[in-house]
């Protein structure tokens, strides 16, 4: 048996991780990632790992998916089957070179044929063992020579630029007596250049292969000059030889979207159609509506809506609007907002975007406190290890829910104010609807605040950004536990015993069926269902919003002067900074500061408040030769620290940004690079207390209203119109038919919500003739970009596939297709 996870990588740079699963040849781990993709990629792999008893990972096999090849298995579940791991086929990255062919006259006036080539740069080679000092090794292949040459070893960079010129000579046959400019046909066929990037390694087994590429000279055709990109290939029979069918296989959903934005106006049309969706009568034949009705999924329709009217100041009367159409469809009210319709997707949307720090401030610090102390609380009389006594893992299962019920049902006036609105808004619309019930108006809301946002985040805290990585596995047994109880003292169930399918659980309860329970959940719900504003800054304890490992370059202070100034520590004998200034050190972000330290749990370093943050941006690699690097900037210098990978630079850059936000002496200008050898690398300027020379990108606004890229989501929600047109067509014939004969919905037509039909006939009109409008600019676009594609340029890099189009192209004059 295996104790297997798995780990997404973007080419061969990990981004996420899942459980490990023990004691298991097929694993299950059903766990969800998303994440906005922030630099380019060639491949989306998936890694499978063994962990042994010493801690330390085997690789078992791989799963990579080309970027081009995504679409074919979008949305859908599909078995890969898991390739061999080697080292010759771990490449990524390209390279540019130049080719020329030219005649030169020997001393004796024989005319021979020279190569030149031109080994220019590099770029996203692979970092091997933490570091990446590439060479490339030319060699011109042929039936009776293999000459090689090398470049010059690029230290501590992954982007090398070589820009170095290797002369290979060309011999001609005998027999031929023109003078043409090319060489004969026949003699290059059997010719070929080989560049392979190789890491310079210090250690005994030798340097590792980065990749490869093989060009055959008759790319050079008439004009005998060649220069494009290529993309780096595997080692031609490298590896050893595995049996793929014992590796096994992988199962995987994947969704990838990829959309271009045009310009501002080309999306009002559509835009204003969306936004009026408030204010239509009724709401069901609104734009936004009909989206719900036409995606396969509602959570499709919700996301890209909710984003846009929060972005526009509109997501409360939108809400509102459909929340009361869908309570007024409602006949029981114990079943109010129990399915996943387009209502309660969007609350449950809202919710994640609005209320993540709010989850942050309450839950966090007794998640913390649970996932480090390991009580055991296991109340399963079946489930119970022999060295465990029930009663203990009663009272302590006991007390943590206690301290939980507390934090949250005490946490009402940080809850946002636009969550507080929305809750209003449902309260009043099911109070309204169903007056006989008392207790409807607080059952609207606790379905969304218990049982979808504290409750879920309870119950896996990683997946709320509230534990960086999984919980074990007794410690995720307590936290279903105590998520299954908060969630049934939140929804005022008039059984509460009858809530439990298990016994043990039942009896568990009787400890909270007291009144007090009931009072305490009650007076929360009012408090957070009444429309209001509250400060949601005036937070007295320190709450922590994220801590991790990353390297920070290491500074010391110069005594000179009241104030001192800081000095950055050189290693002795470097012109430049390197990775000896960077140390490993445990970071520690909460709403009053942020410091780090040398390890977890011992005194802060350095310690920088929050209000002295002025800006945080990303720092250019050139600087240090060191990917993945920002800078925190102070009043006094610049923090510069590398993240682990490129997704959790981001989300670094995001949260600091966003505490920071509405600091008063934020910068508008920062220095992208370092300042290093007496001037900034960015704008040469030698004075270190020189004003910025770039706009400072502003991150994450502090109004989440903000935090939206309106044309962006608009673009998204006409791509998903586009892919139901059929859909849409269908349901302007369920308005006509409906229209017509008034009389039994036909079949087919059933499962479209309508309540009117020609107002819905109308707004369906306007989404299909905006929607077709941005069709032809997108097509119109998207012929435009062909013509100007060039194979081989650095954004269109000749890969394994697109070599014989490219040879095409030289070959003929005639256009060619793709």
């Amino acid at each position: 048996m295996r104790d297997c996870f798995c780990t997404v990588n973007l080419d061969q740079e990990e981004v996420f991780r899942t459980k490990i699963v023990e004691k298991s040849l097929c694993p299950f781990y059903g766990e969800d990632f998303y994440c906005e993709i922030p630099r380019s990629f060639r491949h989306l792999s998936f890694y499978i790992f063994d962990r042994d008893v010493f801690r330390r990972d085997s690789s078992i096999g791989k799963v990579a998916v080309k970027k081009e090849d995504l679409q074919k298995y979008q949305g859908k579940d599909t078995w890969f089957q898991l390739q061999p791991i080697s080292a010759d086929s771990e490449v990524q990255g390209k390279v540019h070179l130049e080719l020329r062919l030219s005649e030169v006259i020997t001393d004796s006036g024989a005319i021979s044929h020279k190569l030149a080539t031109r080994v220019l740069e590099c770029q996203g080679l692979p970092i091997v063992n933490g570091q990446c000092d590439p060479y490339a090794a030319v060699s011109l292949l042929g039936p009776s020579r293999s000459e090689a040459k090398k470049t010059k070893v690029k230290r501590k960079t992954n982007n090398p630029q070589f820009d170095e010129v290797f002369y290979f000579e060309v011999t001609r046959p005998p027999s031929c007596t023109k003078r043409q400019f090319d060489v004969e046909e026949d003699d290059v066929d059997k010719l070929a250049l080989r560049v392979d990037l190789w890491n310079a390694s210090n250690l005994k087994f030798g340097d590792e292969f980065l990749g490869g590429v093989r060009v055959p000279l008759r790319v050079l055709g008439q004009a005998g000059v060649h220069d494009a990109w290529y993309f780096l290939q595997p080692r031609e029979n490298g590896g050893k030889s595995v049996k793929v069918e014992d590796l096994g296989s992988l199962r995987l959903n994947i969704v990838y979207t990829e959309d271009h934005v045009f310009p501002s106006e080309h999306y009002t049309p559509l835009r204003d159609l969306l936004l009026d969706s408030a204010n239509a009568e009724p709401v069901s034949a609104s734009a936004a509506h009909v989206l719900g009705e036409v995606c396969r999924e509602k959570q499709e329709a919700a996301v890209p809506l909710v984003r846009l009217f929060l972005h526009y100041g509109k997501i409360v009367p939108f809400i509102s609007a459909i929340a009361h159409a869908e309570i007024n469809r409602t006949q029981d009210p114990n079943t109010i907002f129990r399915g996943n319709s387009l209502t309660s997707k969007c609350i449950d949307e809202t919710m994640k975007l609005a209320g993540m720090h709010y989850l942050q401030v309450t839950l966090k610090p007794i998640i913390d406190e649970i996932c480090t102390e390991h009580k055991p609380c296991e109340i399963d009389p079946v489930k119970l290890k022999e060295s465990e006594n029930l009663e203990a893992n009663r009272e302590n299962l006991r007390q943590y829910v206690d301290h939980i019920f507390g934090v949250i049902t005490t946490s009402g006036v940080r809850c946002p104010t636009v969550m507080c609105d929305i809750f209003f808004s449902l309260r009043e619309s099911a109070a309204t609807r169903f007056q006989v019930d008392q207790d409807v108006r607080y059952t609207a809301v606790s379905s969304f605040i218990f049982l979808r946002f504290f409750a879920p985040a309870i119950l896996s805290p990683n997946l709320f950004q509230l534990r960086p990585h999984h919980p074990d596995p007794a410690t995720s047994r307590t936290l279903t536990l105590i998520s299954k109880t908060i969630q049934t003292l939140g929804s005022l169930a008039k059984s509460k015993s009858a809530n439990f399918k298990e016994s043990y659980m039942a009896a568990f309860y009787d400890h909270f069926n007291e009144q007090k329970y009931a009072d305490a959940v009650k007076n929360f719900l009012d408090l957070i269902s009444t429309s209001g504003k509250w400060d949601q800054k005036s937070i007295e304890t320190p709450i922590m919003l994220k801590e991790g490992s990353v390297r920070v370059m290491v500074q010391r202070v110069d005594g000179r002067g009241s104030k001192g100034r800081f000095m950055i520590k050189r290693a002795q004998g470097r012109k430049r900074f390197g990775m000896k200034n960077f140390k490993k050190r445990w970071f520690r972000l909460t709403n009053h500061e942020f410091t780090y330290h040398k390890t977890k749990g011992e005194g802060a370093l350095c310690s920088i408040p929050i209000e002295n943050i002025l800006a945080v941006e990303r720092l250019e690699e050139e600087s240090f030769k060191m990917k993945n690097m920002f800078q925190v900037i102070q009043p006094e210098r610049a923090l510069y620290i590398q993240a682990n990978n490129c997704v959790e630079a981001r989300d670094w850059i995001d949260i600091l940004t966003k505490v920071s936000q509405c600091n008063r002496k934020r910068l508008s200008t920062y220095h992208p690079s370092a300042y290093l050898n007496g001037h900034w690398l960015c704008c040469r300027l030698l004075a270190d207390t020189a004003p910025g020379c770039t706009p400072c990108t502003g991150g994450l606004p502090a109004n989440i209203q903000l935090d939206v890229d309106g044309d962006r989501e608009t673009e998204r929600i006409y791509s998903l119109f586009s892919a139901y047109m059929t859909k849409l067509t269908k349901m302007q014939e369920a308005c006509g038919s409906k229209s017509v004969y008034d009389g039994p919905e036909q079949e087919e037509y059933s499962s479209f919500v309508i309540d009117d039909p020609q107002e819905t006939y109308k707004s369906l009109r306007q989404i299909i003739s905006a929607v077709q409008t941005l069709e032809q600019q997108h097509t119109k676009y998207k012929r435009d970009k062909f013509k100007k594609t060039k194979i081989g340029s650095q954004e269109h890099p000749i890969g394994d596939k697109s070599f014989q189009c490219y040879v095409r192209q030289q070959s003929e004059s005639s256009t060619y297709s793709i």
